[in-house]
């Protein structure tokens, strides 16, 4: 049994795309493969939390994100309000590392 963590779905060129946040993939690509759901694709995603009581969070970290080149494709909270981001396979590390910087203040 799989339990979904957060997500949503989203509409992208007028088609639906489901984002998930699973504990594994690759289960979760055998049953959604097995229940015939579509073309499906495993990412990895960086994930944080914010100071919820202090404004300013989200800009501030998305400001470090895109001075280091770092092209979110898709943000949301998981069920634990953790920070989930979605960046392109060539912008992990380093979507990683400015997390890391993040949370060293």
């Amino acid at each position: 049994m799989l339990s979904l963590e957060g997500g949503g779905v989203f509409t992208h060129n007028g088609h639906a795309v489901a984002h998930y946040l699973v504990d594994d993939g690759p289960a979760a690509l055998a049953a959604v493969t097995a229940a015939g759901l579509g073309t499906t694709v495993v990412r990895d995603v960086a994930i944080t939390r914010l100071d919820q009581d202090k404004p300013g969070q989200l800009g501030a970290l998305a400001r470090m994100l895109g001075d280091a080149g770092v092209n979110v494709l898709v943000q949301y909270s998981d069920h634990a309000g953790n920070l989930v981001l979605l960046v392109s396979d060539e912008h992990t590390t380093v979507c990683r590392d400015t997390i890391v910087r993040w949370e060293q203040g």
